[in-house]
């Protein structure tokens, strides 16, 4: 009688053989391929390993043949027939913003603290400065970006680039800028659950047409929340700046902040402080300093945690007056602007000195 082979029977002889690694079978593990040739009494398959370097293929290989002539027969022919493959790896996914050099995220422990004030003029004078700088409105249940720039009413237009539909950015003082602001009505609460928020977030990064960028400072939502885990799991934030009152209630709630960014699960490199509302000088007495809030709070946070104090920006009306009416105060050459100013300097001067220390294949080139 002639003997015949089968799929089968190949297949029950490689699930005596065990992989040393898990103790499965070859089968259960899955490297066996679907690609079993039978002609005549000459077999061939292929055997999957996860790396090349496999320590066991070698092993492996000959007890598959062993298995198959001791299960089935020596009269099968099998020996330099079964072919080694590794698995295909997943290729990484795109990478988010891939002609951003730096992202900057400036968080605030509590509300309430000039936080959006202080990314909107750190934007507006790294524009003034050169750079290539987008901004986007991260406080998606509180969005004051539009109006801090004077474009609530603007509409948002897209644009088929590279067969994508992608959102076009506003562009301001040299700044580009996104907000859920743009897309909900200004005068209603946004009622979203973490989920949506997250997704609105998304879409704003990943499809809108950033193009080419030095700085792209994201201005994120108060507090603590998964909003900030979706921005550093989605995007490789360079570093945070954290901003507070020297009042010691918004210290508090600047260091959890800080706690946050430096915890394992965020990692994100703390780039300094900025005190708000530092101290208050009357228009009529320019030389004369009252320390409403309390005095250099932030600086002596950032002396016990080893963090640079960016800049001490004064409480005076032009700051307010600039945010409500939509030309941010660094557009003027008051003392108020001049901080911002200084402000953008070292954030830059932080951000070199983080880049020095980054091997070469991760260092960035600036662009004036």
């Amino acid at each position: 009688m002639e003997q015949r082979l089968y799929p089968a029977l190949i297949i029950d002889a490689l699930r005596t053989v065990r992989y040393p690694g898990n103790g499965k079978d070859l089968v259960s593990n899955g490297m066996v391929e679907d690609d079993i040739r039978i002609d005549g009494n000459k077999v061939s398959f292929s055997l999957i390993f996860e790396k090349p370097t496999d320590p066991f293929i070698r092993s492996l290989v000959k007890q598959a043949e062993v298995a198959i002539t001791t299960h089935i027969g020596d009269w099968v022919e099998i020996a330099g027939n079964v072919a080694v493959k590794t698995k295909k790896s997943n290729p990484e996914p795109p990478k988010m913003l891939p002609c951003v050099k730096n992202i900057i995220g400036v968080s605030s422990g509590k509300g309430g603290v000039g936080k959006s004030t202080v990314a909107s003029n750190l934007a507006v004078s790294l524009a003034q400065n050169g750079y290539k700088v987008g901004l986007l409105d991260a406080d998606i249940f509180g969005p004051s970006i539009p109006k801090m720039f004077g474009v609530e009413d603007e509409d948002i237009y897209m644009q088929e680039i590279d067969g994508r539909n992608l959102i076009l950015p506003v562009e301001k003082y040299g700044v580009k800028l996104l907000s859920i602001g743009f897309l909900v009505d200004k005068n209603s609460a946004v009622l979203w659950r973490g989920g949506m928020a997250s997704n609105a977030l998304k879409q704003l990064i990943g499809e809108a047409y950033w193009g080419d960028l030095d700085y792209f400072i994201i201005d994120m939502p108060p507090g603590t929340s998964d909003i900030h885990l979706t921005l550093v799991q989605t995007l490789g934030i360079t570093g945070a700046i954290v901003v507070s009152t020297p009042q010691e209630v918004a210290l508090a709630d600047a260091r959890k902040g800080i706690s946050m960014f430096m915890g394992e699960k965020v990692n994100v490199p703390i780039l300094g402080l900025v005190e708000n509302m530092s101290w208050f000088t009357p228009a009529q007495h320019p030389d004369e300093k009252y320390y409403i809030f309390g005095k250099e709070g932030c600086k002596r946070l950032a002396e016990e945690l080893n963090v640079e104090l960016l800049a001490q920006i004064p409480l005076v009306a032009s700051i307010c007056a600039g945010g409500d009416n939509g030309t941010p105060v660094s557009l003027q050459n008051a003392v108020s602007g001049e901080a911002f100013r200084t402000l953008a300097l070292r954030t830059v001067e932080a951000i070199d000195r983080r880049n020095a220390t980054l091997p070469p294949t991760q260092k960035v080139e600036m662009t004036r």
